[in-house]
């Protein structure tokens, strides 16, 4: 897996359901690198972090591979890498082989897969059209969160070199289906209740499935 773009987002208005509020989802490309830190990454905007940034959503990475099919369906849009708000555009990332804890060397830095991106209405707003999020659910490949377990900087052209792999098999992709799915699968959700790379209140949640 490689690097071919990192992007930062600048704070930008929008409004939604008659308030105003800012984003920073409209990431552009950069020619230097970014610096991974515990929460976020450096000169980034996170508008609400409430939603973003902190330990389990530090920084965000999408496939470049999943471009093509958007582009298909969004011809009409301005298409650049940081199209879907990611600060790292990956070359080869498949979020059905990507185990959620498993350990990764990403320019100097060190991170650990953590959950998959759940879309929200600026991804509609981004798109044109709110029915980009239930697309985005149905093709399901979004994406994923890192864990920064050592802060570092990455660059273009950086390999993502896996250093340890999650015991525990839950893929990103599994994990993601799980969270949409009205039918529980049990043996999915015991996966994730003892996958500790998870957030702790997203396992929380899920117990009740059980």
């Amino acid at each position: 897996m490689k690097i071919i773009s990192t992007n930062i987002g600048e704070p930008t208005s929008i409004t939604w359901n008659g308030q105003q509020t800012t984003t920073g989802i409209f990431k552009k490309p950069v020619d230097e690198p970014i610096t991974l830190e515990t929460e976020s990454v450096v000169k980034d905007n996170i508008s609400d972090r409430k939603v973003h940034g902190g330990i389990y959503k530090a920084c965000y990475l999408f496939s470049s591979d999943h471009y093509p099919y958007w582009k298909e369906k969004y011809p009409h849009l301005d298409w650049n890498w940081g199209m879907f708000g990611e600060n790292l555009t990956v070359e080869g990332m498949d979020e059905a082989e990507l185990k959620i804890g498993s350990i990764y060397k990403l320019g100097s830095a060190l991170v650990q897969i953590s959950q998959p991106r759940e879309p929200c209405f600026k991804l509609g707003i981004k798109f044109g059209t709110q029915d980009i999020l239930k697309e985005f659910v149905d093709h399901g490949y979004p994406g994923t969160y890192v864990r920064i377990l050592e802060v570092g900087e990455v660059k273009t052209g950086d390999i993502m070199e896996l250093k340890e792999e999650s015991k525990n098999t839950l893929t990103t992709k599994q994990f993601y289906e799980l969270l949409f799915s009205r039918k529980k699968d049990k043996a999915i959700v015991e996966m994730a209740l003892k996958n500790e790379a998870l957030p702790a209140y997203k396992r929380e949640r899920l117990k009740r499935f059980v």
